[in-house]
């Protein structure tokens, strides 16, 4: 009974972890999104340095996970819960990275008048935001339906993700002077569709925490409007 309410306290530690963790990737996204409608440098650079104190997060999430499998002895259902934990954090560094993608893009844009408004962009980034909201909390209370909802709404961005693109390629052939800017805009789309895809990640895993089957729940993306080079991911 020690053993277990030790193991149950150090737990609970690492669910703790895991929501600090969320809530900073949510805030960088954010922040990159306010710094992109902004231009602003500053903010910018400070979401790529803050890439850094999530990683730091990652690690000591990996520590604790590491040290629970090692000296608690956990069944079965805990081994999985925190093989799910190990694996979400990766996620969301991942997502922190492509905000600090972003943020580099906005630097490079920072004197550029803009080839369009921002308005589906930042619809993505909200959804995205709030898909890994859901992502966690559906981790937390080990919620299939709520990790389900989160793996739906992906189709949201994906669609959101493809009319950007068409609307970027339509504005390139208008006008060839824009090509420059709208590949950068293509590459934000892109990261923001991949911050999405992680988040879905996140709720496929908690679906496989609760069940113990871990299969993909949502519809691939047409990505056929989009430039291929565009589509593949190097993170």
């Amino acid at each position: 009974m020690v053993t277990r309410h030790f193991f149950d306290k150090e737990l609970e530690e690492l669910h703790l972890e895991l929501i600090k963790m969320g809530s900073l990737v949510e805030e960088s996204i954010d922040n990159t999104i306010l710094a992109l409608k902004k231009q602003d440098v500053e903010l910018a650079k400070k979401i790529i340095k803050n890439d850094d104190v999530v990683d730091d997060m990652e690690r000591k999430i990996e520590k604790i996970c590491l040290n629970l499998i090692a000296r608690q002895q956990p069944l079965a259902k805990d081994l999985r819960s925190i093989s799910t934990a190990l694996k979400i954090i990766t996620d969301m560094e991942r997502i922190a990275d492509h905000s600090a993608d972003i943020a580099e893009i906005t630097i490079r844009m920072s004197n550029m008048k803009y080839i369009k408004p921002l308005i589906d962009i930042p619809k993505m980034a909200d959804m995205a935001k709030q898909m890994v909201n859901q992502a966690i909390d559906a981790y937390v209370k080990q919620d299939v339906k709520l990790a389900q909802t989160v793996c739906d709404s992906d189709d949201g961005v994906d669609d959101l993700f493809s009319k950007i693109i068409l609307e970027l390629i339509n504005i390139m052939k208008n006008n060839p002077d824009t090509v420059e800017q709208a590949t950068e805009f293509m590459f934000i789309a892109k990261y923001l569709e991949r911050m999405a895809d992680h988040a879905t990640n996140i709720g496929e895993w908690v679906v496989f925490n609760v069940t113990g089957e871990h299969e993909h729940l949502t519809r691939p993306i047409n990505r056929a409007a989009a430039m291929d080079f565009l589509m593949n991911d190097k993170k």
